[in-house]
């Protein structure tokens, strides 16, 4: 990031995600829907450069924003940014492993139930297990009405929704065969399987989509099929 001027020598630690100029306006629209006005703490698994984090949190006030990521080198930039244009409601970043079983959420000072968790562009970048992880987290620690939110591209029924993001995927598979753009009806599976249930597919821009995840209240219930494009209400 280049420096402004009266700034101290000290090196910039932010790093700058191009994507995240090209997708912040229509996720930060789609969180201000699902969660403004609401209190409570949100998690933020894989949070990257740390620029998504400022910008929501400025964005929702009322909640308690707290920033993870795996990679230990991201923290540095996550700080910057939190420290650069963070408000009092951003937390400071720490590591977790989302395919962890145990997150020990409470050792960093989050509540013991979580109003959202947001992951974005991260489960098409690592390993299966870590869908997983996610899914069972957000079992054990959403609040009853908290929220699993997911940012980025997926397959449906088995099919790729555009002929980029079949490329994309087959690119991530050459680089590391355990990536690759997830199907809905496997998280759906995972989404069952841990007591939640999809409450919205929103088709996002650049061949997108967010998904939502709740607490399935009439757990445990039986597998049944995703809803396709259209049936699923805001």
């Amino acid at each position: 990031m280049q420096r402004e001027r009266g700034m101290s020598n000290e090196p910039d630690l932010r790093r700058d995600a191009p994507a995240f100029h090209r997708n912040v306006a229509p996720i930060r629209s789609i969180l201000l829907d699902l969660l403004g006005g609401r209190s409570g703490d949100v998690l933020e698994i894989g949070a990257g450069t740390g620029q998504h984090a400022v910008a929501f949190s400025s964005a929702l006030p009322d909640l308690l924003w707290w920033p993870s990521d795996f990679g230990t080198t991201k923290l540095d930039s996550i700080e910057a940014w939190r420290i650069h244009g963070g408000g009092a409601n951003l937390r400071a970043p720490f590591t977790l492993d989302a395919s962890a079983s145990d997150w020990r959420l409470g050792r960093h000072g989050l509540a013991a139930e979580l109003r959202a968790i947001i992951s974005l562009n991260v489960i098409h970048i690592s390993p299966w297990k870590v869908s997983e992880g996610l899914f069972a987290g957000a079992g054990k620690y959403l609040a009853a009405d908290g929220l699993l939110i997911l940012y980025g591209p997926f397959c449906r029924d088995g099919a790729h929704t555009a002929a980029s993001n079949a490329a994309f995927d087959a690119d991530l598979r050459r680089r590391d065969p355990s990536w690759g753009i997830r199907d809905t009806v496997d998280l759906q599976t995972l989404a069952v399987s841990n007591g939640l249930e999809l409450r919205k597919l929103e088709p996002m821009p650049a061949n997108n989509f967010t998904l939502v995840y709740g607490r399935n209240q009439s757990w445990p219930g039986n597998l049944t099929s995703i809803p396709r494009a259209g049936e699923v209400s805001g």
